[in-house]
């Protein structure tokens, strides 16, 4: 597996994380994580964080899902883990995502406001607003506009086998004919929390979910050229051992810039 590092000084190691690899093993795939990355180049770092079960997760502080890719930081000492962690859980870090949405966002600005628990049709999936079961966590989302643009269907493609491109029966069994295009959205995200799914429930909740999410936006066109979830964490901001203010970015994926050309 190649990663490639972003940011590397004795105590913190920033890396760019490919979309499609999950953080650490869930304990029944046997493909390779960025846990096991890290313990084959940086053995040192075997034993910092909090042991959680028996799954290896060196140095690792936070995590992105599966299909995310970009910036994400691992402590490289048990002492840099706990200042970071703290960090993060005093709400410091600043974590910029940059996301491809379905729709047209009406405002150019946003803050969804939420909170978030397990939703009690499927236990893989996050909710906000109604129906929500388990324990619910505050969690703060602000968006802001970059780009609108239309697609045209013949440049769309289908996650599903169930497609709206197809014309569908109304009520009275006249067909509906299919738009000619779709609309969607480029936003620049910025979650105040890290609640699990955060941004792709809370943009679930707008009814603007990310596209080619095959969790939250299973039935959604997405636009020829992206074949995965559209969210990528673009940039982290975090103070090191001495309080220096460090930023480190992660450019937006080719995918993305070809379709938004």
């Amino acid at each position: 597996m190649k990663i490639k590092i972003l940011y590397e000084d004795p105590d913190i190691l920033a890396i760019e994380k490919p979309s499609g690899i999950s953080v650490h093993s869930d304990g029944r795939s046997t493909d390779e994580t960025i846990a096991d990355w890290v313990l084959q180049n940086y053995p040192k770092m075997k034993n910092v964080g909090e042991p959680m079960s028996d799954i290896p997760r060196p140095g690792i502080v936070h995590r992105l899902d599966r299909e995310t890719s970009g910036v994400m930081l691992l402590a490289k000492n048990q002492k840099t883990f706990e200042n970071l962690k703290k960090q993060f859980q005093d709400k410091e870090v600043k974590k910029t995502y940059v996301a491809i949405v379905s729709g047209s966002v009406r405002n150019d600005r946003g803050v969804i406001n939420k909170p978030i628990g397990r939703s009690p049709r499927d236990f893989r999936r996050y909710l906000a607003g109604r129906g929500v079961r388990g324990e619910i966590r505050e969690a703060v989302t602000d968006y802001k506009v970059l780009k609108r643009f239309e697609v045209e269907e013949s440049k769309t493609s289908m996650l599903s086998k169930f497609s709206p491109l197809r014309p569908q029966a109304g009520p009275s069994g006249i067909k509906i004919s299919k738009p000619s295009s779709f609309k969607f959205t480029y936003l620049e995200i910025k979650p105040k929390t890290g609640r699990t799914h955060q941004i792709r429930v809370h943009m679930k909740y707008l009814n603007h979910p990310v596209v080619c999410d095959e969790l939250y936006n299973p039935a959604a066109p997405c636009p020829k050229g992206i074949t995965r979830m559209a969210l990528h964490a673009q940039s982290i901001e975090f103070k090191d051992l001495k309080g220096k203010n460090v930023k480190v970015e992660s450019p937006v994926p080719l995918q993305f810039k070809k379709v938004l050309k």
